[in-house]
């Protein structure tokens, strides 16, 4: 169920220096393109097919790889529940400290580490498992292993009846996930640049 207006805080306004998002995120593309994938954030349309099927009633832990300067962020926030939690994971240190400062909610954290090592993030923050997990990093420009090992990792991590959020602009993704999740569900949308395939991988 969506958290009331009142639930949601706004955004962080501090006009001491702060970079804004479009600078941050082009920023970080050029310093690590493999990791950031695209030097244009998601569009809305994309957001909200990929949200569309995740069910916030029963969403306790949301769980995002590469938030960037969160865009997804924002609009998942609007739709948890006012006792749920976002942790988001990036290893991009300028993200995360700026991910800190302008996203004010006590249900959001953003962490410094790696997507491969979400088992021991989850646990440490309390939880037994995550719910949904939603990631846009570009699997198959990756370091050699490092694709392997954030799949299955999530698999581990995830609930059963919750799944893996994934959007990418490569198919080649999905010989990534196969090896781990037996549902796939699969679709594309065109009014994003560029263009992007949409999976959701269900833990059944």
């Amino acid at each position: 169920m969506p958290s009331s207006t009142s639930a949601v805080r706004r955004v962080r306004s501090d006009k001491s220096g702060v970079p804004k998002p479009w600078q941050m995120f082009f920023s970080g593309f050029l310093k690590h393109p493999v990791m950031v994938g695209s030097v244009i954030p998601s569009s809305g349309k994309l957001i909200d097919k990929m949200l569309a099927p995740v069910d916030w009633e029963n969403c306790k832990l949301f769980v995002e790889y590469g938030p960037g300067v969160g865009t997804f962020c924002r609009p998942i926030l609007e739709r948890m529940a006012p006792d749920a939690q976002l942790i988001a994971i990036d290893t991009n240190s300028d993200f995360i400290r700026y991910l800190n400062h302008t996203i004010v909610d006590s249900r959001f954290e953003a962490v410094h580490g790696s997507a491969a090592e979400v088992e021991a993030i989850v646990a440490e923050r309390g939880h037994e498992a995550a719910d949904f997990v939603l990631s846009g990093l570009p699997f198959s420009t990756l370091p050699a292993g490092i694709g392997p090992a954030i799949a299955a990792a999530t698999q581990r991590v995830i609930r059963p009846g919750g799944a893996f959020l994934v959007y990418q602009f490569s198919p080649k993704v999905r010989d990534f996930l196969a090896p781990h999740f037996a549902r796939i569900d699969h679709d594309m949308e065109w009014w994003n640049v560029p263009p992007a395939q949409l999976y959701w991988c269900w833990k059944d």
